[in-house]
């Protein structure tokens, strides 16, 4: 091992790297497979008006009332952002994995769940605005139910960016950032318990399936998404830039406006409006996690093989 676990070398190392990549094609390859599934979840948190609730209803409205493309509305610039998150976050995880790989395998569990909220932290911060932005694409030209929505025009990902800035201010950029700072949790839940259970599996050096990974990889994201969704729906709605409350356009939004939009949701369609989408939600974040890992772990074998590497830091 030319890189020890203490070194500071490990935040150029070529395995972080590899991981960080491979992670990152994951991600593109498996939301590419399930977009659909985004674009129903998006209509929902965002169109409280929309009375459908079952996703191939959505997803047969959209396709009968805008066309087929519609589906994959803002595909490009969601890849985008995406892959750039995953990147960030793949990165510093296991930057952060080979910094702390001595010590008790007992304490994994915690060690895991702080690696992943410190990891997501500095993913939000530097990545939000591209979320920002492709939220406002994604939704842009959709029928929408509720009469006070109003349609944007931008030309593309640079257009977007432009007129945010010139009409609304650098700040609107990281707008619904407070929300997403809170649901680090998600990958970080998610991360503690893919990363558990795939040390269990791995038990005694027995090699893990891709089977096994999909469903560890479902498991793990059906937790922390169910668990974080009220929040998901609030940072959907921060980023389309169209909610007029107190903390609209502050960096990081306020914790007034989420607590306002939370029990607006909760006045007008009940506890449950709180869930609103999280079928979609549920399909499509769990069947694109659970295939990115599956895509991650072949990536990350087949390069540390081909390289004639071992892969040295501990599942």
């Amino acid at each position: 091992m030319s890189v020890n676990g203490s070194s500071p070398v490990a935040l150029l190392s070529y395995e972080t790297l590899v991981h960080a990549v491979a992670g990152a094609m994951g991600s593109v390859t498996a939301m590419t497979t399930f977009f659909p599934l985004d674009t129903a979840k998006s209509r929902l948190q965002v169109d409280e008006n929309r009375k459908s609730k079952s996703t191939p209803v959505i997803l047969a409205e959209i396709a009968q009332e805008e066309g087929m493309l519609a589906l994959y509305r803002g595909w490009f610039p969601v890849i985008s952002s995406l892959c750039c998150s995953n990147f960030v976050y793949f990165y510093t995880f296991n930057t952060l994995k080979r910094l702390t790989v001595t010590g008790p395998q007992q304490s994994r569990l915690g060690k895991d769940l702080l690696m992943g909220i410190i990891s997501g932290a500095v993913n939000v911060i530097l990545t939000t605005p591209m979320w920002v932005v492709n939220t406002r694409l994604k939704l842009q030209g959709a029928k929408f139910r509720n009469e006070d929505l109003h349609q944007s025009h931008y030309k593309g990902i640079f257009d977007a960016f432009s007129q945010i800035i010139g009409n609304e201010g650098v700040a609107t950029l990281w707008n619904g950032m407070l929300p997403s700072l809170i649901l680090v949790l998600n990958p970080a839940v998610q991360f503690m318990f893919y990363e558990s259970m795939k040390r269990g599996a791995g038990k005694g050096g027995r090699k893990i399936s891709s089977a096994e990974i999909f469903l560890i990889g479902a498991v793990a994201k059906a937790i922390a998404t169910t668990a974080t969704y009220p929040l998901q729906t609030v940072q959907a709605i921060l980023r389309f830039g169209q909610y007029k409350g107190d903390g609209k356009g502050s960096l990081m939004g306020s914790l007034a406006s989420i607590f306002s939009l939370l029990m607006e949701r909760i006045q007008k369609h009940g506890v449950l409006g709180l869930y609103k989408g999280l079928e979609a939600k549920l399909l499509q974040t769990v069947l694109t996690a659970a295939l990115m890992f599956v895509v991650y772990e072949k990536i990350t074998a087949a390069t540390f093989k081909l390289m004639g590497l071992h892969r040295k830091i501990k599942q």
